[in-house]
């Protein structure tokens, strides 16, 4: 008698799994609802983006994510990635206030920053397509310049 893989019951350490995802998201100021997990996952990974059913999955402790995956979710919730796979261990905590990238931005800075992630991914998009022109003809005038 075989059962499929989909019926068996969930591990305890999907479960537990689960359940550091979602105290993680609401210590993050998220709701622990799919639909967040998966708009603010996809905005921040940038392999094959996640479905409803798939994050819905991991909420419910049913599966857990790759291991690049996991990376990305860990580094939008502040946590080391063995953090959320196997919980916390003081001894060994990293500390991710330290060597924050937006460290040095200023106020308005980081309230565009803040602006732009709460954009819909396809304005989010519009405007990563808009900066990145702006990259490239910045690239190209200093390019000419340094040529004169």
């Amino acid at each position: 008698m075989s059962t499929e893989p989909s019926k068996l019951p969930p591990s305890r350490e999907k479960l537990a799994f689960a359940q550091r995802l979602r105290q993680a998201m609401l210590a993050a100021g998220y709701d622990d609802k799919p639909a967040v997990l998966e708009r603010e996952f996809n905005t921040r990974h940038w392999g094959k983006p996640m479905t409803l059913h798939g994050v819905r999955r991991w909420l419910r402790g049913e599966t857990l994510p790759s291991q690049d995956k996991l990376r990305t979710l860990a580094e939008w919730l502040r946590l080391t990635p063995q953090e959320l796979q196997f919980g916390r261990d003081p001894v060994h905590r990293v500390e991710s206030s330290r060597n924050r990238w937006d460290a040095d931005l200023g106020y308005q800075d980081r309230e565009l920053f803040e602006a732009f992630l709460k954009l819909p991914v396809p304005q989010r998009k519009v405007v990563r397509e808009v900066i990145l022109a702006f990259t490239l003809a910045e690239r190209s005038r200093q390019g000419k310049a340094d040529k004169s």
